[in-house]
């Protein structure tokens, strides 16, 4: 099983061949590429599985998977 978690896109930036974003997750920041989904940019909201954005979402989206997440105990810190 595969999970994807929504960030939100904060920047980007060309790097040689790939385009790439500093996307945040609720309190974490990661760079991020954005190869699979070019059209996305500042602002967007992006799933993010092993530092590639696979699509985009929207925010009402997001904050719902965040939620839910956060019911399940995953965004609680160790």
């Amino acid at each position: 099983m595969c999970l994807a978690i929504p960030g939100k896109v904060l920047e980007t930036a060309d790097s040689g061949w790939n385009r790439v974003a500093k996307v945040q997750f609720g309190g974490v920041t990661r760079q991020v590429y954005l190869d699979f989904v070019p059209e996305a940019g500042v602002g967007d909201y992006v799933l993010v599985h092993v530092g590639f954005a696979v699509g985009k979402v929207d925010e009402a989206e997001a904050k719902r998977t965040y939620q839910l997440l956060e019911q399940m105990g995953a965004l609680e810190e160790e």
